[in-house]
């Protein structure tokens, strides 16, 4: 059966709720259609490894809306049902149910899956944590304070290395880098990060790719290393990071590279858009193609692309600054701008040794992030550097930089 879907938003994430209300927001009063392929209500993502797997949260309260909000909105929501074919000269989705929908435009934010090890899907005691069911499925897990093993030395399993810790479970940490969370906060930040574990009890091996989930019976019993040694543990957690849910849109016309390719406009081809962590576009300040899974980015695009669908010819171009934020244990890390690249980092205020500080990553000689630990207030008046693309050279005379 098709059916005229209107505006058709495929994924009920931040980034297309974020769409399908700016859409009505914006006056749009047409049919509008929002798919999910999971079969709840659309939630927030990141509390799923802090306060739901700790169990301060429960399920209901991750929902993005209201039940109420998406029928007041005229929104309707098909749920349950992945889409499986896109058919862009025909403008018509097909969906895994058979039903398929036409559009006038199409946005697509369809979010990114947890990256899994080689032979380790479906074994009994392996973990991810991308979705609600996969925290509910880990925090059981936990209840019984098993020994967890995390692959992945990144913000989701830092994460989850407090939240463990403080339920009473053995936690080990392994990470190929030789520095846990240096890809997301330089060696320096991260080697302070992973002192604070350390001081919590988590073990932490690094400069060690795991090979395998080793298993007995069906069941993980814990990893095997590339140099050879075992680790055992009595439940697996592969923190390893996530890919772009694209598959989808194979053979679709769409150009497909580390997500969906978009112009700055976040078009991805005739009538289609894409959003959030799935979409990838070209940065106007630098020139640089971005993909960015975090909460506020899916968030502004979402917005951003409802804006531009009803502007027509005076589209604009997305442009943010990104921003992030972690919590372990007592200790709130938030970061603005991109850290990653960075060839200098340099401490504003405070300590890594007082763990509360902010700092500034550069690069090329240019700010391209600052993060606070502890520092609210004073990492916001950062931002400002960023928003100009300021050079280093120009900031360091107006900040108190003590390192």
């Amino acid at each position: 059966m098709t059916a005229s879907g209107g505006l058709v938003v495929v994924g009920a994430s931040a980034a297309g709720v974020a769409a399908a209300e700016g859409l009505r927001h914006g006056g749009y009063d047409g049919p509008l259609t929002l798919v999910g392929g999971e079969p709840h209500l659309p939630y927030d993502r990141p509390p799923l490894s802090k306060q739901l797997l700790s169990g301060v949260w429960e399920r209901e309260r991750l929902r993005l809306r209201a039940p109420e909000t998406y029928s007041d909105l005229g929104i309707e929501l098909r749920l349950g049902v992945r889409a499986t074919e896109l058919d862009m000269a025909a403008r018509r989705v097909r969906l895994a149910d058979g039903t398929e929908l036409t559009y006038s435009n199409l946005v697509l934010a369809t979010g990114a899956r947890a990256r899994m090890l080689p032979g380790a899907q479906g074994l009994t005691g392996v973990y991810t944590l991308r979705t609600v069911e996969d925290a509910l499925a880990l925090r059981t897990a936990l209840a019984a304070h098993p020994h967890l093993l995390i692959v992945g030395g990144g913000f989701v399993g830092a994460e989850a290395a407090a939240v463990a810790r403080g339920l009473g479970c053995e936690v080990t940490l392994v990470t190929d880098q030789q520095v846990p969370l240096a890809d997301a906060v330089g060696a320096e930040v991260g080697t302070m990060l992973a002192e604070v574990h350390r001081e919590r009890g988590v073990r932490i091996v690094t400069g060690s790719p795991v090979k395998e989930v080793i298993a007995e019976d069906g069941r993980a019993v814990g990893v095997l290393l590339a140099d050879g040694r075992v680790l055992r543990a009595q439940a697996v957690l592969v923190g390893i990071g996530a890919r772009p849910d694209t598959d989808w849109l194979t053979g679709s016309g769409l150009s497909l590279h580390h997500g969906i390719v978009c112009d700055s406009l976040l078009r991805a081809g005739d009538a289609v858009w894409a959003a959030g962590d799935v979409a990838s576009w070209p940065d106007p300040v630098t020139g640089e193609r971005l993909r960015i899974e975090h909460r506020t980015n899916a968030s502004e695009q979402g917005m951003t692309v409802a804006r531009n669908v009803l502007a027509g010819p005076s589209a604009t171009a997305f442009q943010t600054v990104p921003y992030v934020w972690s919590d372990q244990y007592d200790l709130k890390i938030q970061i603005y701008g991109g850290t990653r690249g960075a060839d200098a980092v340099h401490i504003v205020e405070g300590s890594l040794k007082q763990r509360a500080f902010t700092a500034v990553y550069v690069r090329d000689g240019y700010v391209t992030a600052a993060l606070g630990v502890g520092m609210i207030r004073q990492l916001r008046a950062l931002r400002r550097l960023l928003t100009t693309r300021t050079p280093w050279d120009q900031a360091r005379t107006s900040l108190p930089v003590t390192a």
